[in-house]
């Protein structure tokens, strides 16, 4: 009987042993990719190319990185991960945003132009939940969103199609950047919310005359719960790894943009601090020390980064919009 229970117990250390090591090998995170660029029969660049094949690549490096889409996964020991399916999510909601722009801003010349069917077909794809693994599951329907994203980019590689677009202008530029300030700014505070904090109510300063429906605090106490600590922090990689994919493809799209504008150094500046969101974290756990306590706190070294990458994207904003 003694000899059983050890042969049990040693079949389970070896079962948990080869698990922990799929989950190590499935939380490697995929690497920078670099812009993809095409030339036509003149030698210039295809505009547009550059960014749709970003976020083509995106995507398909999350779904075929080692592991495959892990967010919706119910077996063992994916199921029991928390860091990798955060990492996706994060790359995801920068996928939708820029799938979004694509369809309002970047294949439309005007507000009451149409917009493209392939594009609107693959943003509503991209907006299934991330969880989801029955009939569709979300693989099956980011794959399709793939699909329809390559149609898109063959329709404005060929020069014979001039229904198909990709405008790199300023103003919608502007508008994507619009977006990625929000997305950054959400995630900074929830980074700095790690170690806890009394935030004011700011929500209608600036209009004396604001309202809203129903009402709030003067001030709160924000503290991220210690148990999603290491959620936020990894979502926020995962965010910065895709927005940094895009900022390198926007770099090529819209380089007279930036060059007319002198903008160059103020992306340049952007993509800096997203590189530096992506250092290997070395400690075994993401740690939440004080501010200035004895241990490290992942968080906020993540939300100063992330902050630094808001600013300059504010400063290459107003540059966008002066005249």
């Amino acid at each position: 009987m003694q000899i059983t229970r050890k042969k049990i117990f040693s079949v389970i250390g070896i079962i948990l042993l080869i698990g922990y090591v799929i989950a190590v090998w499935w939380s490697i995170e995929p690497d920078i990719l670099e812009p993809e660029t095409l030339q036509n029969e003149r030698g210039e660049h295809v505009i547009g190319y550059a960014t749709t094949s970003s976020l083509i690549d995106t995507l398909e490096s999350l779904l075929d990185k080692p592991g495959g889409w892990l967010s919706n996964d119910i077996m063992p020991p994916s199921v029991m991960m928390d860091n990798m399916p955060a990492f996706e999510f994060g790359a995801l909601e920068q996928s939708r945003d820029l799938a979004l722009i694509m369809r309002k801003e970047f294949s439309r010349s005007q507000s009451q132009s149409t917009a493209d069917s392939d594009l609107l077909a693959a943003h509503s794809k991209l907006n299934i939940e991330h969880t989801s693994w029955l009939v569709p599951s979300a693989e099956g329907e980011y794959r399709e969103a793939i699909k329809l994203l390559k149609l898109y980019r063959a329709k404005i590689s060929d020069t014979e199609n001039s229904n198909a677009q990709f405008y790199a202008r300023a103003d919608n530029l502007n508008e994507w950047l619009k977006e990625v300030q929000k997305r950054l700014g959400s995630i900074s505070q929830r980074l700095s919310a790690s170690v806890g904090q009394e935030r004011l109510n700011t929500d209608l300063a600036g209009d004396s005359t604001a309202r809203q429906s129903t009402p709030s605090l003067a001030s709160s106490e924000i503290k991220t719960s210690w148990w999603k600590i290491d959620d936020v922090l990894y979502e926020s990689r995962g965010s910065a790894w895709a927005l940094l994919n895009f900022m390198k493809a926007i770099e090529v799209d819209f380089a007279d943009v930036l060059e007319k504008k002198n903008a160059e150094v103020s992306l340049r500046q952007i993509i800096r601090e997203l590189e530096a969101t992506q250092q290997t974290v070395w400690s075994p756990m993401v740690l939440n020390g004080d501010g200035f306590g004895l241990v490290a706190n992942h968080s906020l070294v993540m939300a100063n980064y992330i902050s630094r990458a808001n600013a300059a994207v504010i400063d290459l904003t107003n540059l966008l919009s002066q005249g």
